[in-house]
């Protein structure tokens, strides 16, 4: 029985996510919200750039819950938008819709400490009154720092460490990494993700549902944050860093246990492959890596490319894959209770109707 779905979103994720949709066996795309009103009345195929498919986009979000879809599947925006997602997500929940997202990344735990109460409350309260469920996979992508590194800890008899690395060269990337991340500037800027409690709030929910999944408790959540400058200019997708410019960050987000790191998120972002020359890399460019010092040690690296002769880089690869971890989740959060969803709660999630 096919799943019908509206998609809320046609930027990066969505536009690339919503021609799978269109050919996809299981999953019938009844309608496309989307927050731009230059986008309001066209066809989402054009909007994609593959051709009409005969659904117009709109901002009428009473009328796309008046379309009774399975499920609301959400490409919008961070959590830097909070306000307008709690919004949007909770009508589709109050109306008894069930929503799985990417967007709002703190989700991905709601538990987390960081998580102000006007940020989790509202949507408790929109699948109780909906007896509706919400999932968010993150954008970062959640499956490659909660989903891989748990299920390769259920290998182990100990763990002394476990750590999730995204490994990427942002040379082709379009998005904010000035002002998030610095990338692009004065080493003496201080970037928003380089104040701690930001950095753990957009990207370290992951560490408390890993502890709380191994059973133990974190004494505290500490980070790490360092920056590679260049001595040469460097040609990106957005114009050239200069010389003197930060072009490479690496941070760590630690889950403290027993006094020492034991839980760690870390990510190295360097545009050009020559920067940052002596910080991680993986044996393959552009790769999410789970390292578990443990018996055994595990040590699994993931890449996700394109093989569609588009040319599009590992970085648009990976974003796909988030959105399709949101779409291929829809017929099991349809059938869990009302409330919240985490990837502790799903179960294994196999794509159905992949194979064809």
């Amino acid at each position: 029985m096919r799943k019908r779905v509206v998609v809320w979103g046609t930027g990066f994720v969505g536009r690339m996510v919503i021609p799978e949709v269109v050919r996809h066996p299981v999953f019938e795309l009844v309608g496309v919200g989307v927050h731009s009103t230059a986008k309001v009345g066209r066809d989402v195929g054009e909007i994609c750039g593959v051709g009409a498919v005969g659904i117009d986009a709109t901002d009428d979000v009473d009328a796309l819950i008046a379309l009774r879809p399975d499920a609301l599947v959400h490409y919008g925006p961070t959590a830097a938008h909070a306000a307008d997602n709690i919004r949007l997500i909770s009508a589709f929940l109050r109306a008894g819709i069930d929503v799985c997202s990417t967007a709002m990344t703190p989700w991905v735990w709601p538990a987390m400490r960081l998580n102000p109460p006007s940020w989790v409350d509202p949507i408790t309260d929109a699948c109780t009154a909906g007896g509706s469920s919400c999932f968010t996979t993150g954008i970062d992508p959640g499956f490659a720092n909660d989903l891989f590194p748990m299920t390769l800890m259920g290998l182990c008899s100990e763990v002394r460490q476990v750590r999730a690395l995204e490994i990427l060269d942002y040379v082709n990337y379009e998005g904010d990494y000035e002002q998030e991340m610095g990338i692009g500037r004065e080493p003496e800027f201080t970037a928003l993700l380089e104040h701690s409690d930001i950095l753990v709030m957009s990207w370290g929910a992951t560490v408390p549902m890993i502890a709380h999944a191994a059973g133990i408790e974190l004494e505290d959540i500490t980070t790490t944050w360092e920056k590679w400058v260049t001595d040469s200019p460097i040609a990106t997708a957005k114009g050239v860093i200069e010389p003197g410019q930060v072009a490479a960050i690496h941070f760590t987000i630690n889950g403290i246990f027993g006094g020492e790191p034991r839980i760690c998120l870390e990510h190295v972002n360097r545009v050009g492959p020559s920067s940052a020359p002596d910080w991680p890399r993986g044996t393959r460019d552009d790769v999410y890596r789970v390292v578990i010092d443990g018996t055994p040690s595990v040590t699994q690296e993931t890449a996700f490319r394109l093989t569609d002769g588009s040319g599009r880089d590992a970085a648009a690869a990976g974003c796909l894959a988030t959105g399709l971890r949101a779409l291929n989740s829809v017929p099991a959060v349809n059938d869990l209770p009302p409330g919240w969803v985490t990837a502790l709660d799903l179960p294994l999630v196999p794509g159905v109707g992949t194979i064809r």
